[in-house]
């Protein structure tokens, strides 16, 4: 790499974007940043952006994956959870980190694995990204075939499904479709902030148990 990247600084909030990519140096990038670090990366079309999140951000990512266990968890469906596991495929040129990720219609497909391989391997169900001063690549979800990406933007949950290659918004989740996922997310994320988190995750379970 001409430049050194583990001298460089990113401010929380902030990103840098580095242009004229070639694949073999994007995953030189990944080597040299290592896979112990708080920064997220997006590559495609030669470009890859290195971002930092906030504070705010983890807060909001951990609590809806918090959320999303436990519905998987009262509906009795396996799941693998990835976090922010490095998706790439080089045929596609294409390469993304999410904020969390889950295997649950094809969890048993990758149940163990210690590497994944998106040119033989399947993509993650559910892709989850908050969205608070960067935008979501949707074009890096769609080309590697994400079948359900959720968006967070300024408290609003958006669903986006795949159709002939493409996302198409909806108002229900395809994984959890006799759920209101759009109206209870937020709700619940909301009152963490307020009544705290076991509180809201015990009544956040009852709620679930209730309606399933």
């Amino acid at each position: 790499m001409l430049l050194p990247l583990n001298k460089v600084e990113i401010p929380s909030g902030q990103r840098i974007i580095f242009k004229d990519i070639n694949w073999s140096e994007f995953e030189q990038i990944l080597t040299e940043l290592g896979s112990h670090r708080n920064t997220r990366i997006a590559y495609s079309d030669r470009q890859i952006e290195i971002m930092t999140p906030l504070p705010e951000h983890e807060f909001n990512k951990i609590t809806v994956s918090d959320l999303i266990k436990i519905i998987l968890e009262e509906m009795d469906l396996e799941f693998y959870p990835l976090g922010s596991t490095t998706f790439k495929n080089e045929l596609m040129k294409q390469g993304i980190e999410p904020d969390d990720c889950f295997y649950i219609k094809n969890e048993g497909k990758v149940r163990g694995k210690k590497r994944l391989d998106l040119s033989i391997d399947p993509p993650p169900d559910l892709a989850l990204e908050i969205d608070l001063y960067s935008r979501t690549h949707v074009n890096i979800y769609e080309a590697l075939g994400v079948p359900e990406l959720w968006r967070f933007e300024q408290g609003k949950l958006e669903i986006n499904l795949l159709e002939n290659g493409k996302y198409v918004q909806s108002e229900f989740s395809a994984i959890f479709a006799n759920l209101p996922i759009k109206e209870i997310i937020p709700k619940y994320l909301n009152q963490v902030q307020i009544t705290g988190r076991n509180k809201t995750m015990k009544e956040f379970r009852n709620w679930i148990k209730a309606n399933l």
